[in-house]
């Protein structure tokens, strides 16, 4: 191998060779039903030989091109730049323009013969058949200096297009194949005559590895048009596998616009849209207090912890008051008993529990006792990054007894932190962690790494998302479970009665956090069928208010969608309420 790779060194420096390479056809995309996501259309490069450009007619090739002189000075002076990276040679085709079309191809290929040193590298584009899920796609750009250093493998050279972010990033070894090449010779006029040696050199080029995913276009579209105007989020994911079914981020955009020769103007726009972030892929990305959705890990650790039972009831008057300290709460009856503190999202309930936790006289002190109910929480995938297999996926954030030592000093309260017993304070999460949450509690105590990737048709390689069980007991779920049914299909004072969905048992529990920056955000997790569960799922729009106002219809919509394919007449009306509503505006408006 070393004596071959010194010849094919020799080959790219030696003006008595031309090295083309031959670029792959990049591996398809398809979702859970074999619908073609993402394939790929031909595209044509401008390529130049520094060393073969003599006699060169620079203005009859810039209006060719339809360019200006300032615009060919400035690429030829970035392709002598490249001379640090690797892969230049003065005498190896270098990429001048890229991403021609078909048609611009064919208005360039009759003139060619008129410029020596120019040569057109054949290489697909990205072509998408739905405008749909970009941030969970990502695109495909050309490799810049540092992705060239960090490259073990030695693969990429300037010029070299790889996946820059979302699924194309994270298996963008499978997807791109091998590069293949063709050595041909030059005659003493650096004219190319012919192929050396017949081509014995020559090596084909590897068509990249197809990869199925786990998500449902069509459900990933709906979701899309649910939070058109809005900004946030839905994430959906079985429980029984962790595969995700739908990861939408709002605002979004058709990844259309990251493809071809308008590609950097494009992304100049989106990603200057400092007040939307259109770019960023909130799903996984988004940092917020979880709210009343995280009453239900709560009050599951109350019971493995042997604070509570199910029939434990505390009163509630409007809210939790100590002293001058007062939490509101809205009107209901009480005192509740566990699932009904569920069904109607009782804070004063999980105020007293919380704080009878950590006073609890079995642990050694109040750190002790925090610390016990965060490692609970943290095994139900809060504080840490999920393993979720897209780049850049946040890890929220659980504090420790330590962040309230720096904060209140040594004799801290239970007082001190009591927000968190309604998912409000320092704790964050994503949408993932949340709709995680509701595939644990779906499970009765387990979850699978939410992932993307369904199968291949790389045969070596092996797909496995791990199984992580939480600290809970199976038995501590019930209660919770039917609360979360109650708060759906209860009767009238129940917090999501609009989820409802008939002949489906939804299991759910909306959400309101308070957001420092403008209106509350609206929260909603959810579940179902009850029994074998199908679908788990988050939802949050920012800015919206009440849970039960915006995020639960949309949940139930979606729920809708995937277990019936379609959403009954009788609640047309929900969609048109949620389509009609416009919350961008309004943000931008006052931002």
């Amino acid at each position: 191998m070393q004596i071959l790779e010194e010849d094919y060194k020799t080959f790219a420096d030696n003006n008595a060779f031309l090295r083309k390479t031959i670029y792959p056809s990049r591996g398809l995309i398809t979702d859970r039903t074999g619908k073609i996501i993402v394939s790929n259309k031909p595209s044509y490069d401008v390529m130049l030989v520094m060393k073969e450009m003599k006699h060169f007619d620079t203005l009859e090739f810039c209006k060719m091109l339809k360019i200006d002189r300032e615009v060919f000075d400035q690429r030829i002076a970035e392709i002598k730049n490249r001379r640090i990276n690797r892969g230049y040679s003065p005498y190896s085709p270098q990429l001048f323009m890229p991403m021609l079309s078909v048609e611009e191809y064919g208005l360039l290929q009759e003139k060619l013969y008129k410029f020596s040193g120019v040569y057109i590298q054949s290489r697909t584009l990205r072509e998408y058949a739905y405008p749909n899920a970009a941030q969970v796609l990502g695109n495909v750009g050309e490799v810049n200096k540092r992705m060239i250093e960090n490259d073990e493998t030695n693969y990429y050279m300037s010029g070299d297009y790889a996946g820059l972010n979302g699924l194309e990033e994270q298996y963008e070894t499978l997807l791109r194949g091998e590069k293949g090449y063709e050595i041909f010779l030059r005659n003493s006029f650096g004219k190319v005559v012919e192929k050396y040696e017949n081509g014995l050199h020559d090596k084909p080029a590897v068509k990249g590895s197809d990869i199925q995913i786990s998500l449902d276009i069509e459900l990933q579209e709906y979701g899309e048009y649910l939070l058109q105007n809005k900004i946030g989020s839905v994430v959906a994911i079985e429980p029984s596998t962790g595969e995700i079914l739908a990861a939408v981020s709002a605002p979004s955009f058709s990844p259309s616009l990251l493809v071809g020769a308008e590609r950097a103007e494009n992304f100049k726009k989106l990603n200057q849209d400092k007040q939307t972030l259109p770019l960023l892929n909130r799903a996984f990305m988004g940092r917020y207090a979880p709210g009343s959705t995280f009453k239900t890990l709560n009050a599951m650790i109350f019971q493995q912890e042997g604070i509570i039972t199910p029939s434990t009831r505390y009163p509630c008057r409007m809210g939790y008051s100590v002293g001058r300290f007062h939490l509101g709460c809205h009107s209901h009856s009480s005192p509740l008993n566990l699932a009904q503190s569920v069904q109607h999202s009782c804070n004063a309930y999980y105020c007293f529990a919380f704080r009878s936790l950590l006073d609890d006289n079995k642990y050694d002190n109040i750190d002790t006792a925090f610390e016990v109910w965060k490692n609970h929480v943290v095994s139900c995938g809060f504080g840490y990054k999920l393993g979720v297999d897209i780049p850049s996926e946040n890890q929220g954030f659980i504090p420790n007894s330590k962040t309230y030592r720096r904060i209140y000093g040594s004799y801290w309260k239970s007082l001190n932190i009591v927000s968190l017993s309604i998912g409000q304070g320092e704790i964050l999460a994503t949408p993932a962690q949340i709709a995680n949450l509701s595939a644990v509690i779906a499970n009765r105590g387990y979850w699978i790494v939410p992932h993307f990737l369904k199968s291949s048709t790389n045969d070596s390689l092996s797909i496995e998302f791990k199984k992580r069980e939480t600290s809970l007991e199976k038995w501590c779920f019930d209660p919770i479970i039917e609360g979360m049914e109650m708060a759906v299909n209860g009767a009238e004072g129940s917090t999501a009665r609009i989820a409802k969905i008939e002949d489906i048992v939804v299991c759910g529990k909306t959400g309101t956090a308070q957001n420092p920056h403008g209106e509350d955000h609206s929260l909603f997790m959810a579940f179902a069928p009850k029994d074998n569960p199908k679908i788990a799922i988050a939802v949050i729009v920012e800015n919206a208010g009440f849970g039960a106002t915006w995020a639960a219809p949309i949940g139930s919509l979606m729920i809708e969608k995937y277990l019936k394919r379609e959403i009954s007449p009788k609640r047309a009306w929900i969609e048109s309420h949620i389509t009609n509503a416009d919350f961008v505006s309004k943000y931008v408006k006052e931002n």
